[in-house]
This record gives C-alpha cells, sequence and structure tokens, in this order.
C-alpha cells in the first residue's frame, strides 16, 4: 500500500496548510453554487450488471491513458475477532498468483507487458485496487483485474512474503512518534470499535493469518453485488459497458454480506478521556477528537460538517486568530472524516511543552462558544463554499486520481451522495453549522490527548487522569 489520494470531505488530521493556489483561482471563477448535479450526472455514466457488478466511467480525452479501478465495499470495518488488519493484507495478496497468473510475479509481468503501473490502498470502509495504462489496452487490463478478484489462489509462499512485507509498513509506522499517538487517540474513542477502525490491525493476527482467512474474506466481501468498477480517461463509455458485461459478468452474485455478516453499532463514547504520549519531539501536541456523524444516518450534519472545518481553517477566522495569531498555537486545524459508520471530528494543533496547559484551556475555551451567535458569518461561508465546488469540479481533470475518489465516495456513501454534495454543500448556512456544533461538539464527551516531549513532560507534569477531568477543574 503506497500514498493514497484525500477525498473530498477529509483532511489529515494534522494541522495543515488551508487550500490555495490554482484551487482558490478556480474557486473563484466558479460556475453556480448550486445545479452541479445535473453537469456531474452528464459526466459521470454508470450502470450496474445483473449480476450487481455497479460500473462508473468517466471520459477524458485528454491524453491517451486510462484507469481501471476494482473498489470493495471491506476494509477494517468488516474485521471481527482474529481478522484485525486482514483486510490490509488481503490487499497486498490481490496482486498475486490466480489462476490465470498462477505463478509468482505473474500479475506483475503482465502488468508489465500492457505498461501499466498499480496499488491498491486499504482504509476503514473501502478497499481499492487499480491499473493505470494506456488506453488502447483497457480491455486487456480489465480481464488482468478480473482474474484477481475472480480467481485467486492464496498461495502459501506468497503468503508469508506479504506477511512480511505488511509487518515491515507496521514496523515503520511504529517508528514514528505520533503513531503511537493516534492509535492511543483512536482506542479511547472507539473504546471496542477500535479494531473496526484500524485499517493496520493486530501484529499477532497478521502473524497468524492463514489462507483459509483469506478465502473467507473473499468468500464474504469480494463478490459483484459488493463491488464497483471504475474506469476514466481516454474511454468511451458504452464500449467499457459492453466489455464489463463480457469480461465481469460470469463472477457470481451473492447474498449482500452486510445482511448476513451485520456492522455493530459503534458505541457512542459517554464521558471525556485523557490520554497522554510521550515521545522524543520538539513542541507538544494537543489533539481533541468527537465521535461525529454518520452519512447514511445523519447526511446533512456531514455538509455542515465540511463547511465548519473549512471556515474554521480559513487564517482569518476567530479560531486562527485567537490562537495561532495570538502566538499560542505555531498551528492548528480542523476535520470531519466522512464516514458511514461514524467519522471523528478532529481538532489538533502544535504548541510549546511548556504552554500546553494555557493552550488546551484556550482551545476548550473556543469550542464552548462554536454555536454561539456571531462566531460564524454568512460571509465567512460563501468562499469556502466556492472552494469546495471548484475542487470537485477539478476532480474531473484528474482521470486516475478521480477513479480513486469516486471509489471512496461510492463506498461509503453510495454515489448518489456524491453526486448531490455540491449542491447539497451550496446550500449549508449559518444555522446550519451551529446546529452540527450544538449536536456533535459543544458540550459532547470527547478525548483530549497531548504528545510532548519525555524530558519537557517531567517539567510539565501532565497527566491523563488531568487531561480526563480538564473540564471539571477548571
Amino acid at each position: 500500500m503506497k500514498g493514497k489520494e484525500t477525498p473530498m470531505g477529509r483532511r489529515p488530521p494534522w494541522p495543515g496548510p488551508a487550500l490555495a493556489g490554482a484551487l482558490a483561482l478556480l474557486a473563484a471563477a466558479a460556475v453556480s453554487a448550486t445545479g452541479q448535479r445535473a453537469e456531474l450526472e452528464r459526466s459521470i455514466r454508470q450502470t450496474t450488471l445483473p449480476n450487481g457488478l455497479q460500473v462508473i466511467v468517466v471520459q477524458n480525452h485528454g491524453v491517451p491513458l486510462a484507469t481501471v479501478e476494482i473498489d470493495v465495499r471491506n476494509g477494517s470495518f468488516t474485521q471481527d475477532s482474529g481478522f484485525d488488519g486482514l483486510s490490509h493484507l488481503y490487499e497486498h495478496m490481490f496482486f498475486r498468483a490466480d489462476s490465470d497468473y498462477p505463478e509468482p510475479d505473474a500479475f506483475e509481468a503482465r502488468a508489465s507487458q500492457l505498461g501499466a503501473v498499480f496499488n491498491g490502498s486499504t482504509e476503514e470502509e473501502r478497499v481499492n485496487y487499480y491499473l493505470t495504462l494506456p488506453s488502447d489496452s483497457v480491455d486487456a487490463g480489465m480481464r488482468l483485474m478480473a482474474s484477481a478478484v475472480m480467481k485467486p489462489l492464496f498461495r502459501s509462499d506468497e503468503l508469508d512474503r506479504e506477511r512480511a512485507v505488511v509487518i515491515g509498513e507496521y514496523d515503520r509506522d511504529q517508528s514514528q512518534p505520533g503513531f503511537g499517538f493516534q492509535r492511543a487517540m483512536g482506542r479511547a474513542l472507539w473504546g471496542g470499535a477500535w479494531p473496526r477502525k484500524d485499517p493496520l490491525g493486530r501484529r499477532v493476527a497478521i502473524l497468524e493469518t492463514t489462507p483459509e482467512q483469506m478465502r473467507e474474506i473473499q468468500h464474504r466481501y469480494y463478490v459483484p453485488n459488493n463491488s464497483a468498477l471504475i474506469v476514466t480517461g481516454d474511454v468511451d463509455p458504452q464500449r467499457i459497458f459492453t466489455a464489463a458485461a463480457r469480461i465481469l459478468g460470469g463472477w457470481k452474485r451473492t447474498e449482500d454480506p452486510f445482511t448476513r455478516w451485520p456492522i455493530p453499532a459503534i458505541p457512542a463514547l459517554r464521558r471525556d478521556t485523557g490520554v497522554l504520549v510521550t515521545a522524543p519531539i520538539s513542541s507538544a501536541v494537543v489533539m481533541l477528537q468527537w465521535q461525529g456523524p454518520s452519512a447514511s444516518e445523519d447526511p446533512a450534519a456531514t455538509y455542515a460538517a465540511d463547511v465548519f472545518s473549512d471556515v474554521l481553517n480559513q487564517p482569518g477566522s476567530r479560531l486562527q486568530r485567537r490562537l495561532v495569531d495570538s502566538g499560542l498555537f505555531e498551528s492548528i486545524g480542523v476535520n470531519y472524516y466522512t464516514l458511514n459508520h461514524v467519522g471523528p471530528i478532529t481538532i489538533s494543533g502544535v504548541t510549546s511543552p511548556g504552554r500546553a496547559r494555557e493552550a488546551i484551556t484556550a482551545l476548550e475555551h473556543e469550542i464552548a462558544a462554536f454555536a454561539d451567535p456571531g462566531y460564524f458569518s454568512s460571509a465567512e461561508l460563501d468562499p469556502v463554499k466556492r472552494q469546495r465546488i471548484a475542487g470537485t469540479m477539478f476532480g474531473l481533470e484528474r482521470a486516475s486520481g478521480f477513479a480513486h475518489q469516486l471509489g471512496f465516495w461510492w463506498a461509503v456513501t453510495g454515489l448518489d451522495y456524491y453526486l448531490g454534495y455540491v449542491d447539497a454543500m451550496a446550500h449549508e448556512t449559518v444555522p446550519d453549522l451551529q446546529r452540527y456544533a450544538r449536536r456533535y461538539i459543544v458540550g459532547k464527551p470527547h478525548v483530549r490527548g497531548v504528545l510532548i516531549d519525555t524530558q519537557a513532560n517531567r517539567a510539565v507534569q501532565l497527566t491523563a487522569t488531568e487531561l480526563s477531568h480538564w473540564g471539571e477543574r477548571r
């Protein structure tokens, strides 16, 4: 698994720069803030095969390249006991031997013959696989992907090799100071549901994986009525629909996986919780997290969450003026990560160890005011909504990246949500943002965490217990 695109509505939980440059220019020139669904529907063609496979095509003849992607509603949210991290390991095994290419590295050799680059990624609610190749080889690329998804062999020798690769990724992540902090925050936020939020999984489960477990994942989730084929680039939609029916039409439909294996509800966070992690870092990272909305249960709140985050991340927002311009934080960022099974809300900032307590107190004071009259103005909402519109439409011009983005939204929310996103988001108002803040943030239980240098904390003496009871003592 290499780097991933950052889909619409998602931001990394660490502070980062606001959208700028060319995108801001596009936003200024963006077409009407409403009516974009019709334009997206004209650009995004789709059909569903009799076996339930959804086929989505976006044509862009700018360059003679195409991306063939298969997305599956799988990922850590399907992981029960003993399968922690195995959806990610399955991703690695996808590009290994299958009935049509039974020898080790035969898939890679065939991809090389086609002039293709390939990769995949595993997230909480989606796993995707793609080839980008010359557009005159699309049919051959589809056949190669069909063999991998329909006829995997799960050779023991290849499983041993890929298990070592995944453990290597685990070790590299574990060596980063922020890795343990983010996992500790996740465990506190999700409680017993943490394995369903952790694509990387547990080391022992990965080390003990068997071919039978891989086949069980295939049997449950790698079925056409739980998958989508997305083709973007220099292609003709009708020709792709015909080829998809010919190549993937024989893939056997099964019962809906989530009827037979329903996903348990995420347990609500009942009280404030403190997390303190020490590591050799120069600054202190303050992170607050809440359980946010579900995209299926409260879609309106997800639109408000995105605009809310964008407004607060603008350099001139009250949050930035009071906490960053004042010098209390070096940077601060707000994020909601859109998920069907409850997405996290994150506010994180970087400060100096000696000012950590002062910074947390000031941040909590700002949070308490999020739903107050006047905290946002309508004038602040309009520019960020235009940026969202421009960013969505600009994505159509990036064939490969757009395939990944579409796959994410197909898996997490359904494509209808994506098609209506711009129009729905453009209607967000200040009362909508206030309603979102009251329902999910202000006065709600959250996890309050600090990552701080080990030596520095000997002087500061912050503790997880103090962080848990911050509001009670101030």
